[in-house]
């Protein structure tokens, strides 16, 4: 190999990089951008809603509204960034680019999912600031920014999961959420110990002012609710490894 070759050769981002930075600007395009508005839009007003609220404290009026902000705010956001960096490819047929390169998986994954997590912290973190600023409650932004960041973290592995897994992801994904958060979450918790949004809940139901009443019984609070968010997203990523090392691809879906 001349010099040429392998000064140009170094010159290349690692595959890490690499496929982090295509995850960025080709898995998540402007239109999914703009998606993204829309739980942040809302994130905003749910924070505007918590002022009109009759309550005699900001923070419980907060509360009120918080059950908002993990039960659709967060889950939307996360299923829109979430689908895109592994189940949208898979469904038009590019994702047979990157499975066939020489690429690790765990590195597909790892970089797909730390992408798509950052995108998702992005738009969400500074939106979730403004909605406490605006209802008044300072002292939650900590908390609520904390809850945010580690179930976003979990929702995009289990997405990556349901895209390797899944050939029409985003219905299987939204079906996730509503049937088996919202609906089966509700009733019992042994699903909502394994629900991002009940759990990010219960993240600010321990750590945040005045927030006990958010708490779930039979499901972790505080930090023992982001060490399980924690361990829902390192297990998820193991799975979305073994599941996208085991994909069989036949083409895009009709």
């Amino acid at each position: 190999m001349s010099d040429t070759t392998t000064a140009a050769a170094r010159s290349l981002p690692g595959p890490f990089l690499a496929c982090f930075v295509y995850t960025v600007r080709v898995c998540v395009p402007p239109k999914r951008w703009a998606m993204l508005a829309i739980p942040a839009i809302a994130a905003l007003l749910f924070g505007l809603l918590a002022n009109v609220i009759d309550d005699p404290t900001p923070e419980g009026a907060f509360n009120s509204v918080s059950v908002g902000l993990f039960g659709l705010v967060l889950p939307f956001a996360c299923l829109v960034v979430g689908d895109a960096v592994l189940g949208a490819e898979r469904r038009s047929g590019a994702l047979a680019l990157t499975w066939l390169s020489p690429t690790p998986f765990a590195t597909i994954v790892g970089a797909r999912w730390l992408a798509g997590w950052a995108i998702t912290s992005a738009a969400l973190v500074p939106a979730m600031i403004l909605a406490a600023t605006i209802a008044g409650v300072a002292d939650g932004i900590g908390p609520l920014v904390l809850a945010t960041v580690a179930a976003s973290a979990a929702y995009v592995a289990i997405f990556v999961v349901v895209g390797a897994m899944a050939q029409r992801a985003a219905l299987w994904s939204l079906g996730l959420v509503l049937l088996g958060e919202r609906l089966l979450g509700g009733v019992l918790a042994g699903v909502a110990q394994l629900s991002p949004q009940w759990l990010a809940r219960n993240v600010y139901g321990g750590l945040g002012p005045d927030a006990d009443e958010l708490v779930r019984d039979g499901v972790p609070s505080g930090w023992g609710a982001v060490l399980r968010l924690a361990i829902i997203t390192a297990v998820a990523l193991v799975v979305a490894v073994r599941r996208l090392r085991e994909l069989r691809l036949a083409g895009a879906a009709d």
